[in-house]
């Protein structure tokens, strides 16, 4: 059963909604003659003709030049995407592919690298352009450890809430013992885990009155490497497969186009405003070019969806291609790989 539209009886739904998916797998305008026949309605070819005028004067479709056959229009991509989508499910083995990658990379201890292979797989899958937003780092941390390197060289390890782990070398005026080193850390972990490395200096001015004079400089040396390693500027943006999109006619053919594109991949602020628009809606979204400006391409789409850490929202990944876009396929690979994603960093982390 397809779902009403309120400016569309179900006829109408039902031509409009096989004449995209007949133009997403041909990417040819689409006659009336043709529709007749796949939408597997009793209709005469004329009557189709008058619901595609009427379709193409509500907007849902147009004519191109040179074809007396119809394409869909943004708006009738939305409906579409919106109503009368049948969304396929994704076979068992590319959702085992997407886990081993996944957790395959967590093994190896960095969650960057997991976030870049959420990329490659969306990327891979689709056979567009995978994007993640990394996680932002969060101003505070919930472990420290200290590892003794040497004499007077301590390696300070920092994990935030998100997984993230930063590591810092200590160079101190004096050697500390490995019990010494773990006295420290459960201190700071015991007393600040969550908190920012400034609330940590300014209670410790009080708190290391408690402690012997020797812990002074390495409580304090921690301090300032930890809020220097927090405060540093990552890689917000990972993009996967953009050549994928050099293959795609419908944006290949104009080079205009394919500036404005690359012009977001490059920029990279577009973008982020534009998955950071998705963050704050539910489930999977899909941005189409030709509705706002935030799609600069008319001929792009965006599939988005976002992942968590531990039930918090900590960014977004998704698809980039083309409006001609086979939204059943993409929709549900976007939709796996945001929860594996989560599950792989919730579990490990």
């Amino acid at each position: 059963m397809i779902p009403h539209s309120p400016s569309l009886d179900q006829r109408a739904q039902l031509l409009l909604k096989t004449l995209i998916e007949r133009y997403i797998a041909d990417g040819q305008p689409v006659g009336s003659r043709a529709l007749s026949r796949w939408s597997g309605l009793e209709l005469s070819p004329a009557t189709v003709r008058n619901v595609m005028a009427d379709l193409e004067e509500l907007g849902f479709v147009a004519s191109p030049h040179t074809s007396a056959g119809r394409i869909p229009t943004p708006r009738g991509y939305r409906l579409f995407v919106d109503s009368l989508l049948t969304v396929q499910p994704l076979d068992a083995i590319p959702t085992q592919v997407i886990d081993a990658e996944l957790h395959g990379q967590l093994q190896k201890g960095d969650p960057q690298r997991v976030l870049s292979a959420a990329a490659h797989v969306l990327s891979s899958l689709s056979q567009f352009a995978g994007v993640v937003i990394s996680p932002k780092r969060s101003a505070v941390f919930s472990q420290l450890e200290f590892i003794r390197l040497g004499e007077k060289r301590v390696l300070l390890i920092i994990v935030t809430p998100e997984g993230a782990v930063q590591n810092r070398i200590l160079l101190l005026e004096r050697d500390f013992s490995s019990s010494q080193l773990i006295e420290a850390a459960n201190f700071l972990n015991q007393h600040f885990a969550g908190k920012s490395f400034n609330e940590v200096r300014n209670s410790l001015k009080n708190e290391l009155r408690q402690l012997r004079d020797d812990m002074t400089q390495l409580m304090s040396r921690a301090v300032e490497a930890g809020q220097d390693a927090l405060n540093e500027e990552q890689d917000a943006v990972l993009i996967s497969g953009e050549r994928n999109l050099l293959g795609v006619e419908d944006l290949a053919s104009d080079m205009d186009k394919l500036r404005q594109l690359f012009g977001l991949f490059e920029q990279k602020t577009r973008l982020m405003q534009l998955l950071d628009t998705s963050h704050r809606s539910e489930g999977v979204q899909i941005f189409i070019g030709g509705e706002s400006a935030l799609v600069p391409v008319d001929s792009m789409s965006v599939v988005t969806a976002q992942y968590t850490v531990d039930g918090r929202i900590v960014g977004t990944l998704g698809v980039i291609g083309p409006t001609r876009m086979a939204y059943d396929r993409v929709v549900p690979i976007v939709d796996m790989t945001a929860k594996l994603l989560t599950n792989a960093l919730s579990q490990n982390y």
